[in-house]
């Protein structure tokens, strides 16, 4: 469920982006908008100016340190911000992302990072992280650690997130943050195209062999 709470991407943001509460019981539709400094067609919002990569040192799902940009460098990253136990949109839109890397040829699936970065590391540990994805793609990096640490990172890409709270309404735990897809280049490293959470496993297939090359889909 998608609670409408929008948060402006600060310096280098290129659109206004949304917020989800998964799980909140509020299913008002959460969307991204397109301002200065973006074009888009539909699904992907590609950015005039592109984000960094945020400086992330965090734990992967075998408690090993992962330093994103060093273990990303010069390939193709999507990155996700989300939860493993929300209920939509996260496990949506990482399937999308699974199931459309499985059309790429092996070499370019090879070629292929997604990072799947908590926005719950309380309870998102990294055994926690590890089966989750497993059940999606178990080449799928999962990283958790200091929520401060992740929450910075997530702020230098123009994505909002919030600590983890009991929603009011349905006592439910749930983690209120941005869902969008930012796409790496492996030509530049720079984040250059921003999928939001209606893009689907067509939009995917038909833009991930663009984004393997670092062309603009």
């Amino acid at each position: 469920m998608r609670k409408k709470t929008f948060a402006a991407a600060a310096l280098l943001a290129a659109a206004s982006l949304a917020l989800s509460a998964c799980g909140s019981g509020d299913d008002a539709k959460s969307a991204v908008t397109v301002v200065s400094g973006a074009t888009s067609n539909k699904a992907a919002t590609i950015l005039d100016t592109p984000f960094e990569k945020p400086d992330l040192v965090l734990t992967d799902t075998h408690g090993e340190k992962y330093d994103l940009r060093a273990e990303t460098k010069g390939r193709p990253t999507l990155v996700y911000f989300g939860y493993t136990h929300c209920p939509d949109v996260c496990p949506l839109t990482m399937n999308n992302l699974a199931v459309a890397k499985k059309a790429l040829s092996k070499a370019d699936q090879a070629k292929l990072r997604v990072v799947f970065v908590t926005t719950d590391p309380a309870r998102d540990t990294p055994s926690e992280l590890g089966k989750w994805l497993k059940g999606i793609d178990p080449a799928f990096v999962g990283l958790t650690g200091d929520f401060a640490t992740i929450q910075a990172g997530a702020r230098t890409l123009g994505i909002s997130i919030e600590p983890t709270h009991r929603d009011k309404k349905t006592g439910k735990v749930v983690s209120v943050h941005g869902t969008q897809v930012i796409a790496f280049s492996p030509k530049t490293n720079g984040g250059y195209v921003l999928y939001g959470e209606d893009a689907t496993v067509d939009d995917y297939t038909k833009d991930l062999p663009k984004l393997i090359k670092g062309e603009n889909p």
